[in-house]
């Protein structure tokens, strides 16, 4: 491959993330949900039962503790998720999600699927699983670079789904997809 090609590359990702999140916003908002809301919701979510602390979460979005603290009181006030004390130190509030908050993602998630599907349209199936696979290694390769400071070790040491981002967990990841006959992207976990 010519370098002028891979140069073009990293612009065509950077181009179809950019398209993939405005065509995402239009459909959410029917929902009232911008784009800032349903990220925190997707991080909350990868939590199940336990929620999430508000540090850590800030750490996982690598978003700033204050510009996150008025993200989640606009979502606990929109009853989409709640704070409760952790039970193990009272002086942490793990963020959950309500059973609204629960209802919207579901939402989302429908959403993201039919627009997966529109967008993967008449690329095959191999095709969305070598590309997968592909941009869990430049992921990995970009966290092993540590190019956002600490993401490395989180990463390393954080919750499951951020481990996946290895190339180990992407072919663990295509496999399930084989098993089960999902589609990749049909989450909003990625």
């Amino acid at each position: 491959m010519k370098r002028n090609e891979r140069i073009r590359i990293g612009f065509l990702i950077h181009d179809v993330s950019r398209l993939r999140r405005t065509a995402f916003d239009q459909r959410m908002k029917p929902l009232g949900i911008t784009r800032s809301q349903w990220w925190v919701l997707t991080g909350v979510s990868r939590h199940g039962q336990a929620g999430i602390a508000q540090t850590e979460l800030a750490q996982v979005l690598d978003l700033g503790k204050v510009a996150l603290t008025g993200l989640i009181d606009r979502l606990e006030k929109r009853g989409f998720v709640e704070r409760r004390p952790d039970p193990a130190d009272r002086r942490v509030n793990n963020v959950h999600l309500t059973p609204k908050g629960n209802a919207v993602l579901a939402k989302m998630r429908r959403v993201g699927m039919e627009m997966n599907s529109k967008v993967m349209k008449g690329i095959s199936l191999q095709q969305q699983h070598d590309l997968a696979a592909a941009l869990h290694t430049m992921k990995a390769n970009l966290i092993a670079m540590d190019v956002v400071p600490g993401a490395k070790q989180r990463r390393n040491f954080g919750n499951g789904a951020a481990r996946e981002a290895d190339a180990n967990g992407a072919r663990q990841a295509r496999a399930r997809n084989r098993d089960t006959g999902a589609e990749t992207g049909d989450t909003l976990d990625d």
